[in-house]
């Protein structure tokens, strides 16, 4: 078996992303002492097991659709280039479909043993979704991310209902000011993709995926990049604004310099050698933004 390659295709840069939205719906259950250790650790695997099969159900679309052909200037993937087959990334696909399936299901248990059918089956239904919408942003007859959705679902599941559902089941409440935290940590991801999706605009073009820098074009993409940064710092500033109770509430305000220079780099880097490691900086930095964010609201 080749480590090497199957640790390439689940992409552990992308992990820390990952944890944003959970990292950020426990702090705001922490900061009304309402955290369970149990319930974070849960949602933490649950999420994990869900990114790397995104990340291998990408590897595996991509290469079926053409999006990963020789022409792609950014890193090779495993199936494209052969290091893995087909078949056996089928197989880790099922694989972490089922383990994110336990985990959620055993969050679930832990969470929400006393709460009522109802919210037990709409939070497995959205458990499932979030499955379903792994595995066919780029795998499946018609993935939804050549079409240009995949910016609508990371703004949905790595913000809305990443946040605010780690959050009810850590306090079975929810609050409407909590949907711009969530949308903060939305927005950031959403510009991780952005930082992607530019890098490759040429090849994507080429192999018919229509993400948002191909259909805006490389000036505007960089553009909406801006929006979403900015969208994401107003959100934060907006709930500390409505909620302010300390100055420590604007410590997240460390992370301006790191979203300038990946704001400047989008816009100046015009190789795919040189945007690409700015999608872990981003990554890194949404993370960062998360524990700044959270820790100015317990101190």
């Amino acid at each position: 078996m080749n480590a090497k390659a199957w640790i390439s295709a689940a992409r552990p840069r992308t992990l820390p992303l990952a944890l944003a939205s959970i990292g950020m719906g426990s702090f705001l259950a922490a900061s009304v002492g309402a955290f369970s250790f149990r319930v974070f650790l849960l949602c933490a695997f649950t999420t994990i097991f869900l990114q790397v099969l995104s990340n291998l159900a990408n590897d595996y679309g991509d290469t079926v659709h053409g999006a990963d052909s020789q022409e792609r200037q950014g890193p090779k993937r495993a199936v494209q280039a052969g290091l893995i087959s087909a078949r056996q990334m089928r197989a880790a696909m099922i694989l972490f479909a089922l383990l994110s399936l336990f985990t959620g299901v055993w969050l679930l248990y832990e969470a929400l043993k006393d709460a009522s059918a109802q919210t037990i089956g709409l939070f497995f239904g959205l458990g499932l979704c979030a499955i379903g919408a792994a595995v066919t942003y780029t795998a499946g007859k018609r993935p939804y991310g050549y079409a240009g959705l995949g910016d609508v679902s990371v703004l949905l599941f790595f913000g809305l209902l990443g946040v605010l559902g780690t959050y009810y089941l850590h306090t079975k409440s929810i609050s409407p000011v909590l949907a711009l935290p969530a949308l903060s940590c939305g927005f950031f991801a959403t510009a991780v993709l952005n930082v992607n999706n530019i890098r490759d605009i040429d090849s994507d073009r080429k192999a018919g995926k229509k993400s948002i820098p191909v259909r805006l074009g490389r000036e505007a993409a960089v553009r909406y990049h801006w929006l979403l940064l900015g969208a994401g710092l107003l959100c934060a500033v907006t709930y500390v604004a409505l909620t302010y109770a300390s100055p420590w509430q604007l410590l997240f305000l460390v992370t301006l310099p790191l979203l300038a220079r990946n704001a400047l780099a989008v816009k100046k880097k015009r190789t795919a050698p040189e945007l690409d490691p700015y999608l872990k900086q981003m990554a890194l930095t949404t993370l960062l933004f998360v524990l700044t964010f959270g820790l100015g609201q317990l101190l």
